[in-house]
This record gives structure tokens, C-alpha cells and sequence, in this order.
């Protein structure tokens, strides 16, 4: 068996907000592995390294994508604890190899077309007159649960928007999920908690910076929102460690993103934990292109999830891959008749 890795950039259509800022583009990478006699015929997956979150976002990382090319094609092992991206990539194309290099990876209803995942509509961060208008379009496409971003803008100003939806929607009609994603304080967020909690919401994500557990278990403990964990997860591959902090902290909801938490078996791991305390939990993309979006909706799929999972970042990108991943509404579905066409890119073999 071969293998082989690429960079590739993607563009966003409208630049998105991030909590360091704003992002106008998004470098990730891809896994090929296939056959020496038959090298048209391969599987992909996408290592989706998140600068400036993800935990393996430091001067190794290409270095580590090498010694797994190499050990691929020398069929050795590669120790990936700690390098979550790369083991999403390695279980997608090991996947999509053994599944006939078809992007087939966990066949399903949804693999055929009878079957869609809700999504969230998710209203990225910006001016108060963007997010408005971003709130507007999702409403308008017929999402029934919008993710709001907050803590970028004034506080006020996200409020009024909050009771602008809320004066229009009642909560058995439109559900509202914020993602603070750490902006709050110690000092503030119950404050912030209170004053959110007239709008009928129904989770927050994050509402201070991870790693601050004593004082996340206290928010989860009196806080009148659901609390989510979302970033609090990333970097933690110990399951001694991970039960410990759902032990600790107790939150309403995890917010797994595998290709920050380890993968499909680290996002599992953390599921069956989750389920152990009645703690719920969704997936959500992490801007990945339609290469690792096919791998998270395939497993979502899998789960037959009855809440809206955040798999709506398809549509963000000017050159994302083509796919037959459609958005409709609020649902994710995949087109059987439809193809995929992946680009030409500069592949680094080993």
C-alpha cells in the first residue's frame, strides 16, 4: 500500500468569525492511500487541522502526516495520540479504501438518499447588522434551530437580536442555540447567563475558556441555560482524563467535533461516556471541506440522531470540493446520483 499527503487551501465565500478573529481562508490537508497496481483507485480523508484551536496546531504536524505516509506504505504502525486531525484522516481513508474507494464509509439509508440529517442554521459571527442579516437567511432557508455566535460584539447588541427572533418565534417554533465559544469571565457569565435565559435558550457552548473546571462545574450547577462543553474537550485523549472531567464538571451537553477530539474513536469514546450520566450531545463540523463533511454525516447517520447536529458548513467555501452532499432546508442529504470531482493537487508520495 502506498500512501501520500496534500495541502490544500480553501476560500471562504463571505470571511467568518472566529474568537481570534476573522477568517478568510483555511489551509487543510489531505490522506491518499491506495494500491501500487491500481493507483486511480483510492481512498481520501481529510486531515483538518484547525489553526489556532486545535491542540495539534504546532511545527510537527507535517512531520507527523510524513511518518504516517511512510509507515502506510511500509505497512507499519503510527502512534497518533495527540494529533486528532490526523487520525480523522487515517480512519476516513482507511474507511473509504476498504468501502471500495467509492467516499462510501459507513453505508446507510443516508448513503442511498432515504434518509437526511437536521442541521442547525448557524449565524456567524460579524456587525450586528451581519448577523441580522445572516439570522434572516437562515429563516428564511427554513432552519428551525439557529446557532447564534456571540461574544464578539456588544453584549447589548446581541441581546437585541436574541429579542428580536425570540418576539417572532416562540420556542416550540424557532430553537436557539448560542456558542459563547469561552468569551465570558468567571466573573460575568452568570450575569450574562441571566440576562440570555429571557430568551428561551436552549444551550450555550462554552461560556468561559476551557480548563477552568471548578469554575465550569460551577456554571453547569447554576446556571439557568443548558451549558455545552465544546472547546473544553479538545486535547483530551485519556479516558481516565475525559471521565474525569465529565465526573467533574457534570455539563447538560457535550459539542463533538472529531477531528479536534480524537477522531471517530475518541468522539465515540467521549458518546459512551456522555451516555453513562445522561449527558446528551450532538457532532459538529469543524470547517472541514466536503471530504471530511461526507465522513462526519456518514457516521451522524449512523446514530440516527433526533436533535439537529452542526453539519452546515458546506456552503462556506468558494472552492470546496464537489460532493453529493446536499443541503435542503434543514437537513443534510446525500445524492447518489450525483459525483464527486476532486481537484488536482500537488501530492507529497511516500
Amino acid at each position: 500500500m502506498k500512501a501520500a499527503y496534500a495541502k490544500y487551501r480553501l476560500d471562504f465565500i463571505v470571511p467568518g468569525g472566529t474568537s481570534r478573529g476573522v477568517l478568510t481562508h483555511k489551509d487543510t490537508y489531505f490522506l491518499k492511500i491506495w494500491e501500487p497496481d491500481a493507483p486511480d483507485k483510492f481512498g481520501i480523508g481529510e486531515c483538518a487541522l484547525f489553526k489556532g484551536l486545535s491542540a495539534e496546531d504546532n511545527d510537527t504536524y507535517e512531520a507527523k502526516l510524513q511518518e504516517l505516509c511512510r509507515n502506510i506504505s511500509a505497512d507499519q504502525a503510527t502512534d497518533l495520540v495527540g494529533y486528532s486531525s490526523i487520525e480523522f484522516g487515517f480512519e476516513t481513508a482507511i474507511l473509504d479504501f476498504s468501502n471500495g474507494c467509492r467516499r462510501m464509509l459507513y453505508p446507510s439509508p443516508f448513503c442511498d438518499g432515504n434518509y437526511a440529517i437536521p442541521i442547525n442554521g448557524l449565524v456567524w459571527m460579524g456587525s450586528k447588522e451581519e448577523m441580522q442579516a445572516r439570522m434572516e437567511e437562515k429563516l428564511a432557508a427554513g432552519f428551525k434551530t439557529i446557532k447564534i455566535k456571540i461574544g464578539a460584539i456588544d453584549f447589548d447588541a446581541e441581546l437585541d437580536l436574541l429579542k428580536s427572533l425570540r418576539s417572532r418565534f416562540p420556542a416550540d417554533v424557532v430553537e436557539i442555540r448560542v456558542d459563547a465559544n469561552g468569551a465570558f469571565t468567571p466573573q460575568n457569565v452568570m450575569s450574562r447567563l441571566e440576562a440570555l435565559s429571557h430568551y428561551s435558550i436552549h444551550s450555550i457552548e462554552q461560556p468561559i475558556k476551557q480548563g477552568q473546571w471548578e469554575a465550569m462545574a460551577q456554571v453547569c450547577r447554576n446556571s439557568p441555560i443548558p451549558v455545552a462543553l465544546d472547546e473544553e474537550l479538545i486535547g483530551i485523549d485519556n479516558p481516565m482524563v475525559m471521565m474525569e472531567l465529565i465526573k467533574t464538571i457534570r455539563p447538560h451537553y457535550l459539542v463533538l467535533k472529531p477531528s479536534l477530539v480524537g477522531g471517530f474513536s475518541g468522539a465515540t469514546t467521549w458518546l459512551q461516556m456522555a451516555a453513562q450520566f445522561n449527558i446528551g450531545a450532538w457532532i459538529t463540523s469543524a470547517l472541514e471541506s466536503n471530504i471530511g463533511l461526507n465522513a462526519l454525516a456518514q457516521w451522524v447517520a449512523t446514530l440516527q440522531p433526533r436533535i439537529p447536529q452542526g453539519l452546515g458548513t458546506g456552503r462556506l467555501f468558494s472552492n470546496n470540493i464537489q460532493s453529493p452532499l446536499e443541503q435542503r432546508g434543514e437537513t443534510l442529504s446525500y445524492n447518489p446520483q450525483s459525483t464527486w470531482s476532486i481537484p488536482p493537487m500537488d501530492w507529497i508520495e511516500f
